[in-house]
């Protein structure tokens, strides 16, 4: 990365973490838990949450209670990854409508128009987050789909 990337990139971290008073910063990164989302499968947090930022690990169709992924397909699938989203951000103080980018990836690009219909049902302000939709080769545990996000805290 060249020098202008770098000061760029820190100018912009400073100006986030600026709309939080610096006592109420935390001093490094918060991970977020919740029993209401399945539990990480590996070594990483639900989310991370630095100053009125908040990073949401990608999460797939798994039941939280069963731990098993859903039946019925890339919709439903789809469903439960965005509740398991929303359990998240709950935990997070937040909701969908603090989300400002997710990324999505499929396994079959071709579900495109059904993960679309189903992900729309969670922004209800009918403002959507910035967002990229990724082919992948394998997810965990054989889901179709997986969705992380972004989300900020208002001032």
């Amino acid at each position: 990365m060249n020098r202008r990337a770098v000061l760029c990139a820190v100018l912009v971290a400073g100006s986030l973490l600026s709309w939080v008073p610096a006592s109420a910063q935390p001093s490094g990164p918060v991970p977020v838990k919740t029993a209401d989302a399945p539990q990480a499968i590996g070594p990483y947090s639900q989310a991370v949450s630095v100053g009125p930022m908040v990073f949401l690990s990608a999460q797939i169709g798994l039941d939280p209670a069963s731990g098993q992924l859903v039946a019925g397909g890339t919709e439903a699938e789809t469903r439960r990854a965005m509740a398991n989203l929303g359990a998240v951000l709950k935990a997070a103080g937040l909701t969908f409508g603090d989300v400002v980018k997710t990324t999505i990836y499929l396994t079959d690009i071709t579900d495109f128009g059904k993960v679309n219909a189903v992900y729309a049902e969670s922004f209800l302000s009918g403002t959507f987050p910035a967002r990229a939709t990724v082919g992948a080769a394998a997810l965990p545990r054989g889901a179709h789909v997986a969705i992380e996000a972004i989300a900020v805290r208002s001032r």
